[in-house]
């Protein structure tokens, strides 16, 4: 059976209207499970103590078959770093690729602290997704004893295994990206085989040739069965 594995990205307060726009848009469209990755404390204000209408509403979204994921801490970097770690991360997600230059303390700190702030806020995390997909060493071996799976750009793995399922992601950071992305994310779909993984980020919504693209993609899916990532290992 084809699946389809959408996940919607940067889930905190201030994006909250559009993450519930977004999934009432896919939801009109079939998708009936997908996977919000929360950050837990978005410029360092814990999620319990922002909005409790959102709080609400992602109860009222696990109820009805989605899973929330862990995404990094604050989603924000607060290290510099040095070429070439510093080109490969500017690419990747920039200012909001936080784990590149912590160390192995730091690392576990920004992941615990991150899970301590879903928990109070009534949300249990199996899985973590690092933003912009920029991984440590550091950061891996938290991971592995901490979560049942987490995402990478090319597949989602967990202890012992995993499914190399590559991401379709837009990008809006450049001139380049916001030009070439929707064609690039259109010709992955067509060559994904059983398995579609869509990433879908707040900021794509400000972009017509964005919308439009994620509409094709899913209308020519349909008929794929709509999973969670925490689905995804099992299936």
């Amino acid at each position: 059976m084809k699946q389809i594995a959408v996940a919607i990205h940067d889930v905190e307060p201030s994006t909250y209207s559009r993450c519930a726009e977004i999934r009432g848009w896919l939801d009109q469209r079939g998708i009936e499970r997908a996977t919000l990755l929360v950050i837990p404390a978005a410029d360092l204000h814990p999620l319990h103590s922002r909005r409790p209408d959102m709080l609400e509403w992602l109860q009222e979204q696990v109820g009805k078959g989605d899973a929330i994921a862990q995404h990094g801490f604050t989603h924000r970097r607060m290290h510099s770093l040095l070429p070439p770690r510093s080109w490969l991360v500017r690419w990747q997600g920039g200012r909001a690729c936080e784990f590149p230059g912590l160390d192995a303390d730091e690392t576990r700190k920004a992941v615990d602290s991150g899970r301590r702030a879903l928990k109070l806020a009534g949300l249990e995390a199996r899985g973590f997704v690092a933003p912009g997909y920029a991984y440590t060493r550091a950061l891996r071996e938290q991971l592995e004893t901490r979560f049942d799976w987490w995402g990478e750009l090319l597949g989602v793995r967990a202890n012992g295994h995993g499914r190399r399922t590559p991401a379709l992601c837009l990008g809006t950071s450049g001139v380049i990206k916001r030009a070439t992305s929707p064609l690039v994310v259109r010709a992955g779909a067509v060559l994904s085989p059983g398995l579609l993984r869509l990433d879908i980020h707040p900021a794509d919504f400000d972009h017509a040739r964005h919308v439009q693209a994620l509409d094709t993609i899913i209308r020519r899916a349909h008929g794929h069965a709509p999973i969670t990532y925490d689905d995804l290992l099992a299936s």
